[in-house]
């Protein structure tokens, strides 16, 4: 079969490495794809918004399944598009998608199928948002209610940074159109852990569980990112967290989407707090989560084709998902200054080394061909992914990898998976 994958980083990265394992597949195609994605798809010159263009393409080179990667194009509408021009394709519709694209909605969700969240109010009028902070606690939580660069959420310490966030937010429009809604949260404290799912409308399968990093300096210190590094599985995510999260959160999600009448096929990333009084809901993303993807599909050992074909024929009762009992660590090697100012265009040195080892992997972010070389294109360039028969071998393994890699700007943070050693 042929399969064209929808997005260009590290997630899609990984998502076509897993894809060229089937044996059902023969060609990969990936829109737009970059320098590390170019080595297992052909890459095309397609936007991820294009939407109209990349369904044209699918029928034109017979592509039997399209995978869609990113955030952006799944809450804009491509799969309804696809679908209406009978294509076949994995991720949410429109409808279901809104489960990430708007977090007003997936916060009334939870409040009304009593899903466990932080308690929260909705505003979509800026003084009364500045009323209500008058008499809240602190530190809370603000979140521009569509997609954002960097999640558009704010930690407020005081009554003043509040009133400057709803400044940044809802006045000056720092996210743009996202923030004309904004959701006031209560600040949660706990362990963070990122929990991936297959849905195909009514069955829901967990992958195994990860952490990520998502500030931009060690010690969780500096601005949000796109995610600085991840490990698999999380120590902290027990037997216990995982039998109340099935039946009280995963169960209950895809349940309550249906009821809504937004039936949700594809992937559900829970972004859960372990909080004192249980595991919470601290965010829904409607797709893979990057860098997670990095860590869970090398460990993953069903056939993704498989999974994804399931997913949207509701038979996903009937796969066995299964991944190997070790662990794996990325650590992003980045571009100084990310994710605010920095260069692009530095030759990468090293990259063949990967070929060497068995377990190691490094997932292209931010690259392109420029002439002969591949060279640095983004914020975030390379995952940097090793496995290991447990955490603290795969963290070694990982960071180990990282010196095989050079380029100008070369920036990393040192302290990935360093709860790892707190469990």
């Amino acid at each position: 079969m042929k399969v064209l994958i929808v997005g260009g980083g590290g997630r899609e990265h990984a998502i076509a490495w897993k894809v060229a394992q089937s044996e059902k597949v023969e060609k990969i195609y990936c829109a737009p794809g970059n320098a590390g994605i170019a080595e297992y798809a052909e890459c095309v010159n397609i936007g991820a918004m294009e939407f109209e263009k990349l369904a044209a393409f699918a029928k034109e080179k017979e592509i039997d399944l399209t995978v869609v990667g990113m955030d952006d194009p799944l809450v804009g509408g491509i799969v309804d598009v696809f679908q209406a021009e009978g294509l076949r394709v994995f991720g949410p519709n429109k409808a279901a998608a809104i489960l990430e694209g708007s977090k007003a909605f997936s916060k009334d969700l939870m409040k009304k199928y009593n899903i466990p969240t932080a308690a929260y109010e909705n505003f979509d009028n800026a003084e009364e948002a500045l009323a209500y902070l008058e008499t809240a606690k602190f530190p809370i939580v603000l979140k521009a209610d569509g997609l954002a660069l960097g999640k558009g959420v704010l930690i407020c310490n005081t009554l003043e940074e509040a009133k400057e966030g709803v400044r940044t937010i809802m006045l000056d429009k720092q996210f743009g159109e996202s923030g004309n809604t904004m959701v006031v949260e209560e600040f949660m404290t706990g362990r963070e852990v990122s929990v991936l799912t297959f849905v195909d409308g009514k069955t829901i399968k967990t992958m195994t569980s990860a952490q990520d990093h998502k500030r931009a300096k060690d010690g969780d210190q500096g601005l949000n990112t796109g995610g600085m590094g991840t490990f698999s599985p999380s120590p902290f995510y027990t037997k216990e967290v995982e039998d109340f999260c099935e039946k009280y959160i995963y169960q209950a999600t895809v349940d309550a989407m249906r009821a809504e009448g937004r039936t949700f096929k594809g992937i559900i990333f829970f972004g859960l707090m372990l909080t004192e009084d249980g595991p919470k809901v601290l965010e829904y993303n409607a797709r893979f989560g990057d860098p997670e993807t990095q860590v869970v599909l090398p460990r993953m050992k069903t056939d993704i084709v498989d999974v994804f074909e399931a997913c949207i024929d509701g038979t996903l009762d009937q796969v066995d998902l299964e991944f190997e009992d070790n662990a794996a660590v990325c650590v992003v090697l980045a571009s100084a200054g990310y994710p605010e100012k920095y260069e692009k265009g530095f030759p990468i040195a090293g990259l063949e080394e990967f070929k060497k080892h068995d377990g190691y992997y490094c997932f292209h972010a931010g690259t392109k061909f420029d002439g002969e070389n591949i060279v640095t294109n983004g914020g975030r360039v390379l995952g940097v992914t090793a496995k290991g028969a447990d955490l603290k071998e795969a963290r070694a393994n990982a960071y180990a990898a990282t010196e095989w890699i050079q380029f100008e700007n070369k920036y990393k943070r040192n302290d990935i998976g360093k709860a790892i050693d707190e469990a």
